[in-house]
């Protein structure tokens, strides 16, 4: 399992997410709106869309909140269409470890100021435009809970509805899929009753960094802060991370 996926799994279970910090609503509502401007707020035509609603259903964000969002991106709602910009940063953690970051922003020049500062408290540095995008694919990913046998069948039945492969990291079980062939092992795997811990659009490295204890705790916090910025909707890393500095990360968290 990637040192992201590690990353936000442990985050999960101790519940130091976005929620905690009130700002889960706000990004969701972010995701909602750029989507229903970029394809529509058609939920069954836009696919990008109704990822974003099924997020926002599942940390239980009101519907009113959703049909909002999605007003605002379309136009429809009050004050017009939302203006709202995409971007994308790159950087390096103090070990060296590659950082890609997705934020929604109504002004970068702000947004971009913030992210270098983070960076540059923390001992790493924000690269230049392509400097570690070619590390990362969009790939589907899937997490869910499952163990032996069962993790054997779940994996299985994925590829069968189109998962390209998997990694098992002691009772979670993480499956990859092609954007296209998100949906339907998604939709698989919660037909066999699976519970899924994480289902998303994300960037995966092509190659990990394995950092000792010392450079693993200061990327883990260099990736709370930065997820802690309002404009940042995502954060990946390359970083493969030991036990032993996940294990006091998460005593120290």
């Amino acid at each position: 399992m990637s040192g992201h996926s590690k990353w936000k799994t442990i985050k999960r279970k101790k519940g130091v997410a976005d929620a905690a910090r009130g700002q889960v609503f706000t990004k969701l509502a972010r995701d909602i709106a750029v989507a229903a401007r970029a394809g529509g707020a058609d939920v069954e035509m836009n696919f990008r869309l109704r990822l974003a609603v099924q997020k926002a259903k599942e940390n239980n964000m009101p519907v009113g909140n959703v049909e909002r969002a999605i007003q605002r991106g379309a136009g429809t709602g009050e004050g017009g269409q939302v203006t709202l910009e995409e971007v994308v940063y790159e950087g390096f953690a103090p070990g060296g470890a590659a950082i890609m970051l997705e934020a929604v922003t109504d002004n970068a020049t702000r947004t971009v100021a913030e992210v270098r500062s983070i960076f540059t408290k923390a001992g790493g540095n924000l690269g230049e435009r392509g400097s570690v995008a070619w590390n990362f694919d969009q790939r589907g990913v899937i997490v869910v809970e499952a163990s032996g046998a069962q993790a054997d069948e779940l994996a299985l039945m994925a590829i069968d509805a189109g998962a390209e492969d998997f990694d098992q990291d002691g009772d979670n079980l993480e499956i990859r899929t092609s954007p296209n062939a998100f949906e339907s092992a998604r939709q698989a795997l919660e037909a066999a009753g699976a519970t899924i811990l994480r289902a998303e659009l994300a960037l995966v490295p092509k190659t990990t960094l394995t950092l000792d204890v010392k450079a693993s705790l200061q990327t883990l916090r260099l990736l709370d802060r930065l997820e802690a910025l309002d404009d940042v909707q995502r954060v990946y890393t390359n970083a493969d991370f030991p036990q032993d500095a996940l294990e006091e990360y998460q005593k120290a968290s």
